[in-house]
C-alpha cells in the first residue's frame, strides 16, 4: 500500500541517491540488465580481451583469485559470480562496459520513475547537490541515466559513487563519501530501499529516508519485502520528501 506521510529533512546541503528500488524499479535491474550482461560476458570478454579495459579486470580477477588465470578461467570466475549477483568490483566493471554496449545500440534504455526525476530536477535548480551511490559501476550508473525515458539525466549530479568506496552495508563507506564531496555528514541525506545500506549510512551521520516502493513488494528478493524500522522515515514517492537548507 502506498504511504502517504511527508518527510522534512533538515539543514541538508547534498542528497545521494540509491539506484535499484529508488529511483528505478528493482524488476529493470533483476529481469533485464544482469540477464542482459550474464548473455554477453563470455563474448565481449573474448571480443575485448586485447583492450586495457579488459586487460585490467582480468588482473583483477586474478588477484581476488590468488593466482593466475586463463581468459577463459576468468570468464568462468566472472560468470559464476554474476550468476550469485556477488558485488565485486571486476564484476559490475565488466558489466558496465557491456550495458555501454546495449545502450549504444539502443537495445537498453532505463527507466527512471517520474517522481525521482521531477524531484531531483527540483532540487537541483534549488541548488541541493546530488550524488549517486549504488552497487553498480560508476559507468553504469551514468549509462542507465543518460539513456533514461526522461531523457539525460546526467548533467543532475555532482558525482557518482560505487563499490569502490567500500560496501553500502558499512558505516565507513558513508564517511569516505562524506570526507570526498566535502560536506558535513549530517547535512547529507541518503534515499534508499534497502534498510541495511540506511542504517548504516545513519551510523556515519548521515539523515536517511527509506524508498519503499510497492511495486518491489512482488519480487522476493526485494528490500521492500524487510519490515520497517519504525526508526527510519519511510515514503512511497520522491515527491513526499521535503529538503530545507537551514
Amino acid at each position: 500500500m502506498a504511504i502517504e506521510q511527508k518527510v522534512c529533512l533538515a539543514g541538508v546541503q547534498a542528497i545521494v541517491t540509491d539506484i535499484e528500488g529508488t529511483t528505478t524499479p528493482i524488476a529493470f535491474v533483476q529481469e533485464t540488465l544482469f540477464p542482459y550482461a550474464r548473455e554477453h560476458l563470455a563474448a565481449f570478454v573474448t571480443a575485448h580481451q586485447h583492450t586495457e579495459a579488459i586487460q585490467s579486470i582480468l588482473r583483477e580477477v586474478s588477484a581476488i583469485a590468488v593466482r593466475s588465470l586463463s581468459v577463459e578461467d576468468a570468464v568462468d570466475l566472472l560468470a559464476l559470480w554474476a550468476q550469485e549477483d556477488l558485488k565485486i568490483t571486476p564484476l559490475k566493471t565488466l558489466q558496465g562496459l557491456i550495458w555501454r554496449e546495449g545502450y549504444g545500440t539502443g537495445a537498453l534504455r532505463g527507466p527512471v520513475y517520474e517522481d525521482a526525476a521531477a524531484s531531483l530536477q527540483a532540487w537541483k535548480q534549488a541548488r541541493f547537490q546530488l550524488y549517486v551511490y549504488s552497487s553498480g559501476s560508476v559507468a553504469a550508473q551514468q549509462l542507465l541515466f543518460g539513456h533514461s525515458n526522461q531523457g539525460d539525466l546526467r548533467r543532475l549530479f555532482s558525482g557518482w559513487f560505487d563499490t569502490k568506496q567500500g560496501s553500502k552495508l558499512e558505516s565507513d563507506s558513508y564517511r569516505r563519501i562524506a570526507a570526498d564531496i566535502g560536506i558535513p555528514t549530517q547535512a547529507i541525506a541518503f534515499l534508499s530501499d534497502h534498510p541495511r545500506e540506511l542504517q548504516a549510512a545513519d551510523s556515519a551521520g548521515w539523515q536517511t529516508v527509506r524508498l519503499l516502493r510497492t511495486q518491489d513488494l512482488t519480487i522476493s528478493s526485494s528490500p521492500a519485502r524487510i519490515p520497517v524500522d519504525p526508526g527510519i522515515s519511510t515514503v512511497s514517492s520522491f515527491a513526499q520528501i521535503e529538503l530545507v537548507s537551514t
